[in-house]
């Protein structure tokens, strides 16, 4: 009889611990990137005329390519974070005979942007 007391404390034990990180806000929740991380730094690189070979260079290929035009480009990164603070950031190029015409989204342009690079 003792000993089915001490089992049936020590599973009720173990029973209330397992339930009680289950419901916990100690978890590990993990964070998801997703997409094309850019920065500032990179956009400010970009300028007009640049070739589709020169953007690929400074940004790398786009997370999303739109098979029917492909004269833009789009440039999306999310971040889920694993306690809900969501970050996104896009970015959409523009291009016009295979070369840079126009960028917007959340980037701001470079006050150079409109300048062509010397070759």
């Amino acid at each position: 009889m003792i000993i089915m007391k001490a089992v049936l404390k020590t599973a009720l034990l173990v029973a209330t611990l397992g339930l009680s990180t289950a419901c916990s806000s100690w978890v590990y929740r993990i964070d998801i990137p997703q997409g094309n991380f850019l920065e500032q730094k990179d956009v400010d690189k970009l300028r007009v005329a640049m070739t589709k070979e020169q953007v690929i260079y400074v940004l790398g290929n786009p997370v999303a390519a739109n098979p029917f035009d492909t004269n833009t480009w789009h440039y999306f990164y999310a971040l889920k974070g694993g306690r809900g603070n969501n970050f996104e950031k896009r970015l959409v190029v523009e291009f016009k005979e295979d070369r840079l015409v126009n960028i917007n989204g959340d980037f701001t342009k470079h006050a150079d942007f409109d300048k062509p690079l010397d070759i």
